[in-house]
């Protein structure tokens, strides 16, 4: 009663405290409290380490390059600091064959003065990579093993210096526990099944007062729960607690996450709602121990399961200035960033559509433009030069200022908004004309003809109604609605994403330059 007692208040704070314009009805709210979801982007998968007195995440991110590491100083607040890797070199990569492939539920774990990740694919095997600063630079992925249809591993250190890997097989149920060599390079046996349940999955180790906890998800993305399991032993037998649910709450399949503790010992647990069409976004639960059980979210139906809250008091206090992950871009390339071993001028927050083709975009071609050179594709779906972020928010709208006077003929280029459906804006050129079309899933609408080489194109999202549309406008005031309103849905187990392409249906020919990109977002 009294957590819930907590909640209400915290609810009350946050409709009735002095806020900001800039407050948004998620997240950070400016007054000690914290709405969820606490990330409200598809961060699916999340896993969340405390090292010191910073905070950092992992999410899936299946066929978008490349994985992002996340930094935060409260475990609301979080900016991208880096990128482990941004290709898979396993056939079909470079062919976009593998929509809802690549990376499946990564683990983060800090040992021995290092970071690792662990993930695993779903054609190709298990992966590792690691680094000594989460910055970067992180060492080339190493695969464990090639195998297919393993899924959601996780490393662990016992004290004795031993190694262990816990994970499971897609769709099959059982969680089992490898002994792995301690640079976690090789699996040392084939595995032990220690724990079978409902979908079992997303597998995080934890060791507490002599305890061994599996802290797992069950009963499949949009409906289930999350489990724990504890044992004095490795192998088990393992004791099983169902600690998180819906409940009466409207937060579907509340479950896989990170239970992750403050330097002054507050437990929070992290996990994701999946939202269609914005895809799993994170929420953040209250956790304390009871005879050595976590006790996760508030316990509002009294049947001794946690359900998730709707706010509460931030984790950690401070002089933390709120902030989201990264969404504009100048394209300035003044600063330089990690992604895998290599220094990119090219911002965090973009992930491109399967492997990058790095010699088909630059910085420098247009001092100030981001250049995308025309790969050949049949359509938007198919387009190697397609680059990517998350939408954030319930409401929103991406802008970006395009030059389109080196376009060769049979060149699209332009603005999209995805998820399991590919829509685009943008401008064509057949034979000597120029025209603004809009493209869904194959088909183009021719929208007008246009003399200007430099047009600026914009798409409204809203995620609360699922409602999306275009508009382009020649001054950057005054915008002219450009499609109808189209709905999206998530796919590839990816939520809805905004982005520019371009391609050439003929042929490698043609390029376009995009001077900024801005994100704006109203809710």
């Amino acid at each position: 009663m009294r957590r819930l007692a907590i909640s209400l208040l915290c609810l009350l704070s946050a409709i009735l405290g002095d806020h900001a314009q800039s407050v948004l009805t998620w997240g950070d709210q400016h007054n000690g409290t914290y709405i969820n979801p606490v990330l409200n982007a598809d961060y699916s998968d999340p896993d969340v380490i405390r090292v010191g007195d910073k905070y950092y995440m992992v999410a899936s991110d299946f066929h978008f390059m490349g994985m992002q590491i996340l930094e935060s100083p409260d475990m609301v607040n979080w900016t991208i600091i880096s990128q482990v890797y941004d290709r898979l070199d396993e056939p079909g990569w470079n062919e976009n064959r593998h929509f809802g492939g690549g990376s499946w539920a990564p683990a983060l774990r800090y040992h021995d003065g290092r970071f690792w990740v662990f993930f695993c694919t779903y054609d190709e095997g298990l992966f590792m990579s690691s680094a000594t600063n989460p910055r970067g630079p992180w060492t080339p992925l190493h695969c464990l093993r090639h195998i297919p249809k393993w899924e959601d591993p996780c490393p662990f250190w016992d004290d004795d210096g031993q190694a262990y890997l816990g994970r499971s097989r897609w769709r099959a149920g059982p969680i089992i526990v490898h002994r792995m060599s301690a640079d976690g390079t090789r699996l040392l046996d084939d595995g032990v099944t220690v724990y079978e349940g409902p979908i079992a999955e997303g597998t995080k180790f934890l060791k507490r007062n002599g305890w061994y906890y599996l802290i797992i998800p069950e009963g499949g993305v949009s409906e289930g729960w999350q489990t724990v399991l504890r044992s004095r032993s490795i192998y088990g037998p393992y004791e099983r607690r169902m600690v998180l649910e819906q409940g009466m709450t409207t937060v579907n399949g509340p479950h896989q996450g990170a239970l992750v503790d403050t330097p002054q010992g507050t437990w929070m647990f992290f996990h994701f709602q999946s939202v269609s069409p914005a895809g799993r976004v994170v929420h953040l639960q209250p956790a304390y121990w009871k005879d050595d059980w976590p006790v996760i979210g508030v316990d509002q139906d009294r049947n001794g399961i946690g359900e998730p809250v709707f706010v509460w008091k931030k984790p950690v206090t401070g002089d933390n200035p709120p902030c989201l992950p990264q969404t504009d871009d100048e394209f300035d390339g003044n600063e330089l960033f990690w992604v895998g071993q290599q220094q990119r001028a090219l911002r965090l927050q973009w992930q491109w559509n399967h492997n990058p083709y790095h010699d088909a975009w630059s910085l420098n071609e247009q001092p100030g433009w981001l250049t995308l050179h025309a790969l050949q594709a049949d359509m938007l779906r198919n387009s190697h030069n397609m680059l990517t972020q998350k939408t954030m928010g319930y409401t929103s709208e991406a802008t970006t200022l395009i030059d389109v006077s080196q376009l060769t003929d049979g060149t699209h280029a332009g603005l999209l908004c995805t998820g399991a459906q590919f829509h685009g804006l943008g401008i064509c050129r057949h034979g000597n004309t120029f025209s603004v079309y809009s493209e869904a899933d194959g088909e183009r609408t021719i929208v007008c003809e246009i003399k200007r080489r430099r047009l600026f194109l914009r798409v409204t999202v809203d995620s609360r109604h699922n409602q999306h549309q275009f508009s382009y406008s020649l001054d950057g005031r005054n915008y002219l609605i450009a499609s109808e309103v189209f709905r999206l849905k998530e796919g590839g187990w990816k939520g809805t994403r905004v982005g520019l392409y371009c391609y050439n249906t003929f042929g490698d020919s043609g390029k376009a330059s995009f001077d900024w990109f801005h994100y704006r977002i109203t809710e």
